[in-house]
């Protein structure tokens, strides 16, 4: 049998098939959001990235704000942390909120801990004892955190606060390889933003815990599928980097997806490579959307599938020094429609009630009501985040228009 030709796609539909898979086009805000509309946004995304920094608001909760507006934050607090569980936490792309079907077809990554986790992770390999003493205390007083783990384990031991980052003490390194590694997993974050972890059994739901394991060839094609239907289009870089699959694999598992009709061909203009299109996608005629995304929204995982797609070039630089900043700290770009116009590098100012807009720029051929629409959507945002008002800073070729449309 010869295989059908190609789908072509122009860079326009395939743009707005790649907005309207991941939930945009919907006018907000909503009269009110439910649990239901908030279970559909993350069916359609597949996964919510965490990510620690709060200096405007978790990144997990934004991408839901993009799609449905002001919503109530317990909602995703309920579906992580409280049955009926719709949430569970484990590394997708990189650590995220995934259903609990989604965490069961990685569990071929949990076998590859002692392959592929940290080497500061990997190293709690080699202290057997230590691993069972606190899987002993986790199944003993769980959820707990790591501080709680630590001092029922470790009595003696003493927090070094003298600096950060992967310099974990042996208690740390042991329950971040045991939740790697799939025999403990994390019921839900304290307010400070730990984890709360516990076993599995007393989180996952019962069905999905006592189901058997994929094999690793049918849990990387079902994460593609996933995959596949948050891109709506993409190539195999775009598909196996949502789940940061491995390429060998992927490809393979790819393949097969499209030779039983899971997949379609598609050439896509302005595309470096070849894609793949999911038979059950949307092609609008038109999007209607506009929305601030965060630096971790889904939409704009693959930096260089946004270049493709929006002719948007974009770096997150909070890790650059404050010096060499392009736009800021914690910058957002503006959707408007089919297009990206614009960014803002904004702030919860929580003791001034204040949401600081401490930069805005405008993207070339941007539309004239750029500032107006931004505008609208600060104040959208300000109101969400219990903030009173919004404070533009002069910083940024956007900013004096902004200014004085505010």
């Amino acid at each position: 049998m010869t295989p059908a030709a190609p789908v072509r796609l122009s860079s326009g539909a395939a743009r707005r098939i790649a907005l309207a898979a991941q939930g945009f086009g919907r006018e907000r805000p909503f009269p009110r959001v439910t649990m239901r509309q908030v279970q559909a946004t993350i069916d359609r995304i597949g996964l919510l990235q965490i990510d620690s920094v709060n200096v405007l608001a978790r990144a997990h909760l934004l991408p839901l704000y993009s799609r449905l507006g002001p919503y109530d934050v317990g909602l995703l607090e309920k579906a992580s942390s409280k049955r009926p569980r719709r949430l569970v936490e484990y590394w997708a792309h990189e650590a995220s909120f995934v259903p609990p079907e989604t965490h069961r077809l990685l569990r071929w990554r949990m076998d590859r801990a002692d392959r592929e986790a940290w080497r500061t992770v990997r190293a709690a390999a080699d202290q057997p004892e230590l691993l069972e003493d606190v899987v002993a205390e986790v199944e003993r007083s769980g959820p707990v955190t790591a501080g709680q783990v630590a001092a029922a384990v470790d009595p003696d031991h003493i927090p070094d606060k003298s600096n950060w980052g992967w310099n974990w003490p042996p208690v740390k390194s042991a329950l971040e390889y045991l939740f790697w590694s799939g025999r403990i997993t994390s019921a839900g974050r304290t307010g400070q933003f730990e984890r709360l972890y516990d076993l599995p059994e007393r989180v996952i739901p019962g069905h999905v815990h006592e189901a058997a394991a994929p094999s690793q060839d049918e849990a990387i094609e079902g994460l593609l599928e996933i995959s596949a239907r948050a891109h709506g289009v993409g190539t195999a870089r775009c598909l196996r980097d949502y789940f940061r699959l491995p390429a060998r694999e992927s490809k393979e598992a790819l393949e097969r997806l499209a030779a039983d009709g899971r997949l379609i061909e598609a050439e896509v203009e302005g595309f470096s490579a070849p894609a793949w299109l999911h038979p059950e996608a949307r092609r609008p005629r038109r999007v209607n959307a506009r929305a601030l995304l965060a630096p971790f929204d889904p939409l704009i995982f693959e930096r260089r599938r946004l270049e493709e797609l929006f002719d948007f070039h974009y770096r997150i630089e909070i890790y650059t020094p404050k010096a060499k900043r392009r736009h800021g700290y914690y910058v957002l770009p503006l959707l408007l429609n089919e297009e990206i116009v614009g960014r803002v590098d904004l702030k919860s100012d929580r003791d001034g009630s204040t949401l600081l807009v401490q930069s805005a720029w405008v993207e070339p051929e941007a539309p004239v009501n750029t500032a107006e629409e931004l505008a609208g959507e600060l104040r959208l945002m300000s109101g969400w985040l219990g903030l009173d008002e919004v404070e533009v800073r002069p910083h940024g070729d956007l900013a004096d228009d902004l200014k004085a449309t505010l």
